[in-house]
């Protein structure tokens, strides 16, 4: 099992879950966050002054799966989170040792 971590900019949101739900992902988790990367912000001006936006607003977008599926999800993403700009964002896999979903006490693949 993996766990699919993406890290995409807001707007891209709808097409990346009708994009997932089209290759069979039955759920993901949604946060806020805010970082930066090679893009290093972006100044702006508000009032007459200018000032500095060091951390950008992204979502970060969670996926738990089984292996066989994680090639057609990084594909997927790749395909519907690109701009092809600076700041698109990033995927990370991480092995995913054990998963217990809370109401039945299923486990592992079971559970997702």
């Amino acid at each position: 099992m993996k766990m699919i971590t993406a890290i995409i900019k807001p707007f891209k949101l709808d097409d990346v879950r009708d994009a997932l739900e089209d290759v069979g992902v039955r759920g993901i988790t949604v946060t806020e966050v805010k970082g930066f990367g090679r893009q290093k912000g972006h100044t702006e001006l508000y009032r007459g002054a200018e000032y500095v936006v060091d951390f950008l607003p992204k979502l970060k977008v969670e996926i738990a799966t089984t292996d066989d599926q994680v090639e057609a999800i990084v594909e997927t993403l790749v395909a519907t989170a690109s701009n092809n700009k600076v700041g698109d964002g990033k995927i990370f896999i991480h092995d995913l040792e054990k998963v217990i979903r809370i109401r039945t006490g299923e486990t592992d693949q079971d559970a997702l």
